[in-house]
């Protein structure tokens, strides 16, 4: 079949090698006139990267990335880990997969590797789709494929030409990014781990990328004064130390690094009970898009790219809308409970001192190291390459 794939990013590039492994014939239309990604790093939990290796991109995958030896959460005012989830081999031996911390720029190239240039047309602004399956570009032009995929983010055109909702909606956090030498993260005695610390109204989550040679670091606030989603917008590093003077002296002495950053104001939408219509289906974040706080935004993206290509694996043309209500109804569920889980750690993570705070801890203790029975198996251990039985 004719697959058109609105969008070249994560999403986007994972549906469009996925189609072409399948044996379609594929058009990636990308507005941007390169590909590229900016940001940072990207946490890739084994639920994906089994999908990953599947393409081939393994080997790629392993020379620009981290294999980070565990997740923990700690305690903002003294460091207490309050959990633990063991990774490196301990995780592949559960799941089969790894799980990788990449920076962003790194895995969409990974990805283009897989995707012929000669598909991807850059510089091509959609204006809309219809139903049929035809892509309007700005200019006027047509083109019909027997299924389109809207892989183009959070406020996506084809969402909008789909349903018609409104505005994304801000969460009252502001994202803080920054890349700092790998070196002088390991000289203030960081391993080669996930680590997030968890504060009244903040959290810092930070970790290695590129073999190493830098160290992601991101800080959220609590700030609904600044509503601008975007990658780019320089941040103050001042403003940026001062909102965690009071952390513990190692939050202190990670940001005290940190000479440039971008601040992002985080945004999701609520779930939506449809997301086909015809010949036409969303993806990734056009769909589903959800605050970072389960480290799963590109994960589900490339887990819709992989149940898509199964719901249409033998699908003649005339039953690909079938097929997409198929794929969708495979993913609604589980993408809906990501996006609450996401939603719920927004206020878990900024619990002030207190009851509260002292029941989430108490909870967290608890929790199991061993991934395969720790309360995040049931996304590592998900294979969204095989679609429920019909």
């Amino acid at each position: 079949m004719r697959v058109g794939c609105i969008g070249a990013g994560i999403g986007g590039l994972s549906a469009a090698a996925f189609a072409l492994r399948a044996g379609h014939e594929v058009t990636v239309f990308e507005q941007a006139s390169a590909l590229g990604e900016i940001g940072a790093g990207i946490q890739l939990s084994p639920n994906a990267t089994r999908l990953l290796m599947r393409l081939g991109l393994g080997p790629a995958l392993d020379a620009v990335a981290v294999r980070p030896q565990a997740i923990e959460q700690r305690r903002w005012a003294d460091g207490t880990v309050l959990s633990r989830v063991d990774l490196g081999e301990r995780v592949e031996r559960a799941f089969g997969a790894p799980y990788l911390h990449v920076h962003r720029a790194d895995l969409v190239d990974v990805l283009a590797s897989a995707v012929p240039s000669r598909v991807i047309r850059t510089a091509q602004r959609v204006a809309g789709v219809d139903p049929d399956g035809t892509v309007v570009l700005a200019g006027g032009a047509r083109e019909r494929f027997d299924a389109v995929i809207g892989a183009d983010g959070i406020h996506s055109v084809v969402r909008r030409a789909l349903v018609g909702d409104g505005p994304a909606t801000f969460s009252g956090h502001v994202a803080y990014r920054a890349l700092v030498p790998g070196d002088a993260a390991r000289a203030l005695g960081w391993p080669a781990l996930a680590t997030a610390w968890l504060g009244p109204g903040a959290h810092v989550v930070h970790y290695y990328l590129r073999a190493g040679a830098v160290h992601n670091i991101v800080a959220i606030v609590e700030d609904d004064s600044w509503t601008t989603e975007s990658w780019t917008t320089p941040g103050d590093p001042d403003v940026l130390r001062s909102a965690f003077a009071h952390w513990a002296p190692a939050v202190r002495d990670l940001l005290e690094l940190v000479e440039h950053t971008h601040r992002w104001a985080l945004h999701d939408r609520a779930p939506l009970p449809a997301w086909s219509r015809g010949h036409v289906t969303l993806l990734g974040d056009a769909c589903h898009p959800m605050l970072p706080y389960v480290a799963q935004g590109g994960a589900q993206a490339i887990e819709d790219a992989a149940s898509l290509t199964a719901a249409l694996d033998g699908v003649t043309p005339d039953a690909v809308a079938a097929a997409l209500v198929r794929y969708e109804s495979a993913r609604r569920e589980r993408t809906t409970a990501v996006q609450a889980s996401a939603r719920a750690n927004a206020t878990g993570f900024h619990l002030p001192d207190g009851p509260a705070q002292q029941r989430r801890d108490a909870a967290m203790a608890t929790s199991d190291p061993d991934p395969a029975r720790s309360r995040v198996a049931w996304l590592y251990g998900h294979d969204a390459g095989v679609l429920p039985a019909v």
